[in-house]
Parts: C-alpha cells; structure tokens; sequence
C-alpha cells in the first residue's frame, strides 16, 4: 500500500506578515491542512500572507479550494494573500479555473528561486492596486 507523502507547513512570521512554507503534496487529505494554517495567520493578526509553494509537488483542486477560501477571508479581513513560485500544474489550474487574477503573485520557480531570506520580508502591496493577469505558461498567475 502507498503512503502518500506529507505535507510539511513551516510559517515565519514578521510584524503583521507571515511566510508560510509549503513542501510536499497538498491533496484531499492535506487540503484542510492548508486552510487551518492560513485561518490561523488570520486568527493571530496576520493579514499579509506569504505562501511559498516551490516545494508543492502535487496541487490538486482540493488545495486551490483552499487557497481560495483563504484568500476570501483575507480580503473580508482587509488583508493580502500571495502564492510565489507557482509550479506550472498549479499555474493550468489557476487559469483553468479563471482565478489567476485574484491572486498578488511574483514570478514562478522558472524565473529564479530565492531563499526565504531573501524573500522576506517583501514589500507591502496594496491588493487592490495590483494588476490583474491571467495566468501565463512559465510568468505568474
């Protein structure tokens, strides 16, 4: 019998902004993983969201649910949601969905990884003043 691999969530926090690290496969069973770690930034005071996702190395429709569902609370809390280094399944299923342009993004893991330190901490963005684009093959969502 196969043992899916684990999702690992690892969360540093600066001030009012938080880096959340996601490595491994987020699928049914990992979703809620996700979606606890991103209320519990919420529910700490966190409203600028970081979400690492270089090292996600599945990302089904469970897991865009979650960021979605995040991301809702995030803006109805007057704060950011950001998904950096998207994968390029997770970028398919970002404009499959249409979604892409909800998301502040930065350039995907094809554009050049940087190190959470040097990620972090990242300037403050205004959601709202953001451009909206599509996801795009290889660029952002």
């Amino acid at each position: 019998m196969r043992v899916p691999p684990a999702l690992n969530v690892h969360r540093h926090d600066t001030g009012s902004r938080a880096l959340i690290t996601l490595t491994g496969e987020i699928d049914l069973n990992s979703a809620p993983l996700v979606h606890a770690s991103l209320a519990r930034c919420l529910y700490d005071g966190i409203r600028a969201i970081d979400v690492d996702v270089t090292a996600v190395t599945f990302c089904g429709h469970n897991s865009l649910n979650a960021f979605l569902c995040a991301l809702l609370h995030t803006a109805a809390a007057g704060g950011s949601l950001q998904l950096h280094h998207p994968s390029p399944a997770l970028e398919r299923l970002v404009a499959l969905t249409g979604s892409g342009s909800l998301f502040v993004t930065l350039p995907d893991a094809h554009a050049g990884y940087r190190s959470p330190t040097q990620a972090f901490p990242l300037p403050q963005a205004a959601p709202w003043l953001a451009p909206a684009l599509p996801a795009l093959p290889g660029g952002v969502l």
